[in-house]
């Protein structure tokens, strides 16, 4: 799943790639994905593209004051055309669910792998009428997000600080992905409760959702859609790095499990050398 790095380079991608241009024709091959019916798609097209931007983990494309806004979701992805196929995208033929034609043949179409379907796809003249968008929380790397702020975030939360740090309505475009890499920067429990956190680790973890997410955008930025997938996975210290060695101390990485997901971390650097117990009441081993 594309996290608040690979958006924002997606976002910088298209603003690039669109400046001057207007969206000729928008072609639905899955009619599940737009999730809006007024304006229709046709309201889109001749209108010339006025910008690109982020909400968390939506991108909005701006077309003389209709959004397109989608979520890419777990499976979800942009693909890049700088000239797309004259033929017209079939429903049911591919993995392409929308296809969006630009002036000059150019485009891109949103696809998804896999069965379950979570892309969405939403054409609004407010982008607060995305319920997504209207109930996220602030952006981590805006510059009035304040450790001041951050705490004030976390105080009384009874509820593990992984779970918190994924929580859009609390904080903006973090996911599955940065959330371990930013506990294990932190050196903090994934288990650890939010509200109980000292000061000092508060701060440490400020600091490294800061600059794990600042770091990632400088990596993903001004490299072409179809390379952000692998340059995350590239960049990850302990996220899908199951087995191996932990760059910080030499402990293997370790993994917990869940019915759909798995989280990674380091046991010497976060829990004491605990090892976290693989089940989803996790808790640490006696």
């Amino acid at each position: 799943m594309p996290e608040l790095p690979e958006v924002q380079a997606l976002v910088d991608f298209l603003a690039e790639r669109t400046d001057g241009l207007a969206i000729t024709k928008v072609e639905l091959a899955s009619f599940s994905v737009l999730k809006t019916f007024d304006p229709p798609p046709q309201a889109l097209e001749g209108s010339p593209i006025d910008g690109v931007s982020r909400h968390g983990k939506f991108l909005d494309i701006d077309a003389d004051g209709v959004h397109l806004i989608f979520h890419l979701a777990r499976a979800g992805w942009l693909r890049w055309s700088e000239q797309l196929p004259t033929t017209v995208v079939r429903p049911g033929k591919s993995p392409i669910a929308l296809r969006v034609r630009l002036s000059d043949g150019s485009g891109f179409d949103l696809t998804e792998a896999g069965t379950k379907k979570s892309l969405a796809a939403y054409i609004v003249r407010d982008p607060r009428e995305v319920p997504g968008v209207s109930r996220l929380g602030p952006d981590p790397l805006a510059d009035d997000f304040t450790r001041e702020e951050f705490g004030r975030l976390l105080e009384g939360r009874r509820m593990q600080i992984k779970g918190l740090l994924r929580d859009q309505e609390v904080i903006a475009g973090v996911g599955n992905a940065y959330s371990d890499e930013i506990l294990h920067v932190a050196k903090v429990s994934p288990f650890a409760i939010a509200g109980s956190l000292p000061v000092e680790v508060v701060d440490r973890l400020y600091a490294a959702l800061r600059d794990t997410l600042s770091g990632a955008v400088r990596t993903a930025s001004g490299k072409p859609a179809a390379e952000l997938k692998d340059a995350k996975r590239a960049g990850m210290r302990v996220h899908g790095r199951t087995g191996q060695t932990c760059p910080e101390c030499g402990d293997v990485v370790r993994e917990v499990s869940f019915h759909d997901t798995s989280l990674q971390y380091c046991a010497t650097c976060q829990t004491g050398g605990k090892p976290l117990a693989d089940r989803r009441m996790s808790k640490l081993l006696k």
